[in-house]
């Protein structure tokens, strides 16, 4: 039997991958009106390891669909579209850096570690507002967000929510972690 590549998914996986993401998909038009799932699922045939990444983000919590088409690119956005920040992705610190800040009580993670591991990157301030116009989500928690070098060097990091029906950008120290804050995450396919 040949090895399999760590970023592939077994044909079972993936048949399971594609139907989940299909039925998203066809459930929620508004998120990607005049968009057609035959052409998503051609681009995602073509790129295994992209389905792997769109697996990881399916079984943390992250419930990833098209929120978008690059036409110049030819590529589809996908965004995790849950509710609440993914379930499997909370209690992070933001960065590496404010990992090891920590002296005591360290969660097992942080954001952009995992977001890497998992090959996709965290919403950006911009990426998370355009999914907010899509649906309203993070009513109940919040998700950090790619946060620029000079408030990073200054050790703090960007997080959002959705409270009182708006969009909040807020700040904590990079190192802070909350059992209601995860990330989402944004993958071009």
């Amino acid at each position: 039997m040949a090895k399999r590549n760590k970023k592939e998914l077994s044909p079972e996986q993936r048949d399971e991958l594609l139907r989940a993401l299909k039925a998203r998909f066809e459930n929620n038009m508004h998120r990607h009106k005049d968009l057609e799932w035959g052409e998503v699922q051609g681009k995602l045939d073509a790129d295994p390891e992209k389905l792997w990444s769109l697996n990881e983000m399916e079984i943390t919590g992250g419930e990833p669909d098209v929120v978008g088409h690059d036409h110049k690119k030819g590529e589809y956005i996908f965004h995790d579209c849950s509710v609440e920040t993914p379930k499997g992705r909370r209690s992070v610190c933001y960065d590496l850096a404010g990992l090891e800040a920590r002296k005591k009580h360290k969660p097992e993670n942080n954001a952009m570690d995992m977001a890497a591991d998992m090959g996709i990157e965290l919403l950006t301030e911009d990426q998370y507002r355009a999914l907010q116009e899509l649906e309203n989500v993070d009513m109940k928690t919040s998700s950090w967000v790619q946060t620029p070098a000079d408030i990073r060097e200054r050790g703090g990091a960007l997080f959002c929510d959705f409270r009182y029906g708006h969009v909040f950008v807020y700040h904590n120290g990079a190192s802070s972690y909350y059992g209601a804050r995860g990330f989402r995450g944004a993958l071009r396919v």
